[in-house]
């Protein structure tokens, strides 16, 4: 219902629930990253987010891994791209390329419905920049992490670098980029990284999918204006901070759900709000 892709695939796993989960869906390659799936993630992204039957999306990668990174097919075909002799004009395009990736997965950021990454196997590479771009982040304990890029000659370009130091610290995130080693599922919770760690993948998914559900039962205003203002807070000081969210709330604030909110809490009764 929200289109067709090569990289992915959409599911609504009850008609009733507004969780819709993507999944990455190229098992056969660990789901590396095709330039189909820089193509089309932004695209899924907004045909969910502009979808008011949607309220929390959930990314999870089919088969036995999360994502193995970016195919390495992508980047051979990157650097056999040149336009011409000209190193300067080959740059140039190269950085076009880049920024289009960059944004791919800033678009989980520009999202207004939360997303949450549900991590089982390998998480590699881009991976990580994908959940590092996500709202919350669970795993298994089978689960393991790589930023590993510079085992490739690469400096990692697509997000880890810039987002992973606000969640993990900054020294940890140095240490974890510059080793590329391999870190377990336990070890991401200890440093951050996840909030919670499932015994099983099927536990996972039941246990997010309940949480899921209660955000989804929470009135949309607040939960796209909480993602918002926490995303924008980050680079901002306390008082910048704080004068972006008045002006926010001075927008949304005086709402239909907010009067439904109080009428519940005094009718002691589950609030229904409106969908966004």
């Amino acid at each position: 219902m929200e289109g067709k892709y090569k990289s992915l695939e959409i599911k609504q796993k009850s008609p009733n629930s507004r969780i819709f989960y993507v999944y990455f869906n190229r098992p056969s390659r660990g789901n590396a990253l095709s330039l189909d799936f820089f193509l089309e993630f932004p695209k899924a992204l907004s045909s969910l987010d502009q979808n008011p039957n949607v309220a929390v999306i959930i990314l999870a990668g089919a088969g036995p891994h999360f994502c193995s990174g970016i195919d390495l097919q992508t980047v051979n075909s990157m650097s056999n791209d040149t336009v011409s002799n000209d190193a300067g004009r080959t740059g140039e395009k190269l950085r076009r390329e880049i920024k289009v990736m960059q944004r791919s997965i800033t678009a989980i950021e520009d999202c207004r419905k939360p997303v949450i990454a549900i991590v089982h196997g390998g998480c590699i590479g881009g991976g990580v920049d994908i959940v590092t771009a996500c709202d919350i982040r669970y795993c298994t304990e089978n689960s393991f992490f790589s930023v590993k890029e510079v085992d490739l000659a690469i400096t990692a370009d697509l997000g880890s670098l810039q987002r992973l130091p606000s969640i993990v610290g900054f020294g940890n995130a140095m240490e974890l980029s510059l080793t590329a080693r391999r870190f377990s599922g336990l070890e991401a919770k200890q440093l951050g990284l996840v909030t919670q760690v499932f015994d099983s993948k099927e536990a996972m998914e039941d246990g997010v999918s309940a949480i899921a559900e209660g955000i989804a039962a929470k009135s949309p205003l607040a939960v796209i204006g909480t993602k918002r203002v926490l995303i924008h807070s980050r680079d901002l000081t306390v008082d910048q901070g704080l004068d972006y969210v008045a002006t926010w709330n001075s927008g949304v604030l005086l709402s239909d759900d907010l009067n439904e909110a109080i009428s519940a809490q005094g009718q002691k009764k589950k609030p229904v709000f409106a969908k966004l």
